[in-house]
C-alpha cells in the first residue's frame, strides 16, 4: 500500500540525485547498476504489458488498410476486449492478487457499482448498449488492476514507457508526413463518419489551407479521424524530451528527441489547441516535480531543451501546413484565455454541471451519446440524439453527479496519492521513473476538459500507466518516518 508520505523527507538521503539514471536497473537503493552491464532482454518486446501498449497503436492503424471500414467496430473496440480480456486471466489465474493497493482501489468500485446500477435506469434503452457501456468504462479502468501483476521492478516499467515512446512517435512521424506528402501517408479510407450526412461538412472542417492554398487534411497519424494524432503527439513530446536527457546511447538519445519532435509538429499541425495547451502542463509539471526532488541539472536541462523544441517544432509545422498553423496557436495569446476556453470547451462543462445535471440528475441512462449509441442504440428519444464534447458531459449523461462526483474522486485521490508515492520512495531513480508517468498522467487529467478521455484509449492508457507504477514501486524501499 501506498500509505501517507513522511512529515520530512530528505530527498537526498540516499544517492547523488544529479548521479541517477532511468535505465539503471538496480532494484536496491544506493547500489546503481548502469543498464549496460545489466543482463539485456533483447530489442524485441517481452512481456505482456509491452504488447499491450503496441497494440494501442498497432490496432488502430488497421483501419489503413483497404475495406477496413466493414471491420472498424471490431477493430476500435479490439483495444478494449484485450483489456478485459487481460482481466479475466489475471483473476483466473492469480485469484485477483494483486501488488500493493492503488490509493482509490475503494472510490473505484464505488464508481463501477453506481455504473452497475444505471442498467437498471429506465431511461437505458436497450439493456444491450448499457451493458456495453459498462464494459467500456470497466475495460478502460481495469487496467489499474491486472498491469500491476506483470511489471514488478522499475526496469519493466521504463521499457514499457520505451516502447510507448518508440509506438506514438512513430504515430506522430506519421502524421507529420501526411501533411508533408498526403498522397503516399494519408489513408485511403477516412473515417466512415465523413462519408454519411453530412460528412462532407465535417471533412472540410477538418482541413486547413496549407502553402500555396493547398487544402490539407488535419493529420490523423495511424488512425482514421482527422486530427487524432494530436494524442500521439502529447505522449511522444514528453517521453522524447525525458529520455533524450538520460545518459544513454548518442543514437538513442538523438531517436528520442526526433520522436519528441515529430510529437510536437504533428500536435501543431493537428490544430488541436487544447492537446497543446495540456502538453504545456505535462511539461511544467515534470519540470516543477524534478526541482521539488532537487534534480538542479536535470530540471534546468529539460526547460531548456522544451523551451528550444516548442520554437523549433512550430517553425517545422509551420514550414509543412503554413501560416494557418502558427495563426492557430497565436490565437492562444489573443486577449483573454478564459474567454477563449469558454467559448471553445468552458460553456460546454458548464451546461453539463448546470442545466443537464437538473435535467438529468441521475442520468440520461447508459449508452445514450457516443459511438456505442450509433452501433447499437434503437431509434426513438431513449435512445440516441444525445451528444458529449466534454468529459463532464458523459459523466453526467451515463451517471448523473454522483457520477461525476464519484470518478472525480477517484481522479483526485489517484493524483494525491501520486504525489505521496514520489514523497515515500527512498530511492530517488524510483523517484524519477514515478515522475514521469504522473507527469505523463496529469496530461489526461487535464484533457478531462476539454474531451472525453475516460472514455476512449487515453483513459485506459491513464489506468494502464496507473497499474504498472503501482506494481513496479510495490517493493521498493520507502522512507521511514521521522
Amino acid at each position: 500500500m501506498y500509505g501517507s508520505p513522511p512529515e520530512a523527507v530528505d530527498w537526498n538521503d540516499t544517492v547523488d540525485p544529479e548521479a541517477t539514471a532511468l535505465f539503471d536497473s538496480a532494484d536496491a537503493p544506493g547500489e546503481p547498476t548502469s543498464v549496460d552491464a545489466a543482463p539485456k532482454p533483447g530489442w524485441m518486446p517481452t512481456g505482456f504489458v509491452e504488447w499491450f501498449a503496441i497494440g494501442q497503436t498497432l490496432l488502430p492503424a488497421l483501419l489503413f488498410i483497404p475495406g477496413s471500414q466493414a471491420f472498424r467496430l471490431p477493430i476500435r473496440t479490439g483495444a478494449y476486449a484485450v483489456s478485459l480480456v487481460a482481466f479475466g486471466w489475471w483473476w483466473f489465474n492469480r485469484a485477483g492478487a494483486r501488488r500493493g493497493r492503488h490509493p482509490a482501489t475503494r472510490w473505484i468500485g464505488f464508481t463501477l457499482l453506481w455504473l452497475a446500477m444505471m442498467m437498471l435506469n429506465p431511461l437505458t434503452s436497450p439493456m444491450l448498449v448499457g451493458v456495453a457501456q459498462f464494459c467500456l468504462y470497466f475495460a478502460i479502468i481495469c487496467p489499474v488492476f491486472w498491469a500491476s501483476a506483470y511489471v514488478f521492478d522499475r526496469h519493466k516499467l521504463v521499457r514499457a514507457l520505451v516502447v510507448l515512446l518508440i509506438c506514438n512517435g512513430i504515430n506522430s512521424g506519421v502524421g507529420v508526413l501526411q501533411v508533408y506528402d498526403p498522397d503516399r501517408w494519408m489513408p485511403r479510407e477516412l473515417s466512415s463518419v465523413y462519408s454519411g450526412a453530412g460528412g462532407a461538412d465535417l471533412l472540410a472542417a477538418s482541413t486547413f489551407i496549407g502553402p500555396g492554398g493547398r487544402r490539407i487534411v488535419r493529420p490523423p497519424g495511424l488512425f482514421d479521424s482527422a486530427g487524432a494524432v494530436a494524442g500521439a503527439g502529447m505522449v511522444a513530446t514528453i517521453l522524447g524530451l525525458v529520455f533524450c536527457l538520460e545518459p544513454i546511447a548518442w543514437w538513442k538519445r538523438g531517436a528520442s528527441l526526433g520522436f519528441s519532435l515529430a510529437g510536437i509538429s504533428a500536435l501543431y499541425l493537428s490544430h488541436v489547441r487544447a492537446a497543446f495547451v495540456v502538453t504545456l502542463g505535462m511539461m511544467a509539471a515534470y519540470f516543477m516535480m524534478l526541482a521539488l526532488q532537487d534534480q538542479k541539472k536535470r530540471s534546468v536541462a529539460f526547460g531548456a531543451l522544451a523551451c528550444g523544441l516548442v520554437v523549433f517544432g512550430l517553425s517545422l509545422a509551420t514550414a509543412l501546413g503554413g501560416d494557418s498553423v502558427s495563426d492557430r496557436v497565436l490565437t492562444l495569446f489573443e486577449g483573454d484565455p478564459r474567454d477563449l476556453y469558454f467559448q471553445s470547451r468552458g460553456n460546454a462543462v458548464e451546461a453539463a454541471l448546470t442545466d443537464l445535471v437538473q435535467e438529468y440528475p441521475i442520468g440520461a441512462g447508459l449508452g445514450r451519446w457516443g459511438m456505442l449509441s450509433a452501433y447499437f442504440g434503437e431509434d426513438g428519444p431513449r435512445s440516441r440524439g444525445l451528444f458529449a464534447e466534454v468529459q463532464p458531459t458523459a459523466w453526467v449523461l451515463d451517471g448523473g453527479l454522483p457520477l461525476v462526483l464519484l470518478y472525480s474522486l477517484v481522479l483526485i485521490v489517484t493524483l494525491v496519492g501520486d504525489l505521496g508515492l514520489i514523497r515515500s520512495l527512498a530511492d530517488p531513480e524510483d523517484r524519477l521513473v514515478a515522475t514521469i508517468v504522473i507527469a505523463a498522467n496529469i496530461g489526461t487529467l487535464g484533457l478531462v476538459f476539454t474531451f472525453i478521455p475516460f472514455g476512449t484509449v487515453a483513459g485506459m492508457q491513464f489506468w494502464f500507466l496507473e497499474g504498472m507504477l503501482q506494481g513496479a514501486m510495490a517493493d521498493r524501499p520507502r522512507v521511514a518516518s521521522k
